[in-house]
């Protein structure tokens, strides 16, 4: 599901003929169930407590597109073990909004962090960009991505 609509995202955008799209998708999965983004606070905060005190799975599908042709495309998994979230932390931190275009309602490079036990697999496929296969497809497709201080 995360490669297809990575895929997708990919292929619609409308990018110069000599240029490379790369487009993601990340989704959490608890007990064979999907969460994606949160349509509101109220569906944040029920989602960190389900996800409270718990491991859940990070997928993070990722593509490569140009000239309306997919190039590469692949997808990495991570494991999350939360600690346990109380109603009260869940309604504080969802009340920030920035759990609410985050898949799993929680942001690990941001305030979402705290609620982190450990990851199992790439912190950057938990955070929505895989970078180490993301980087070596780059360099396959031609593209060679510096790091800010190389630029």
């Amino acid at each position: 599901m995360v490669v297809r609509l990575a895929t997708l995202k990919a292929l619609a955008v409308d990018a110069p003929a000599d240029s490379i799209a790369l487009a993601a998708d990340t989704t959490v999965v608890l007990d064979g169930r999907v969460l994606g983004k949160p349509s509101d606070a109220k569906e944040a905060s029920a989602m960190l407590q389900s996800i409270g005190g718990r491991t859940h799975v990070v997928l993070t599908g990722w593509a490569l597109a140009a000239n309306g042709v997919t190039i590469e495309s692949g997808f990495e998994s991570s494991l999350v073990a939360m600690r346990s979230i109380g109603s009260c932390e869940a309604d504080a931190y969802a009340a920030t909004g920035e759990s609410l275009d985050k898949a799993g309602a929680y942001a690990l490079q941001g305030d979402g962090a705290r609620f982190v036990s450990s990851v199992a697999g790439s912190r950057s496929n938990v955070i929505g960009l895989p970078l180490k296969p993301v980087v070596a497809a780059l360099r396959r497709a031609g593209v060679s991505p510096q790091r800010p201080s190389d630029a």
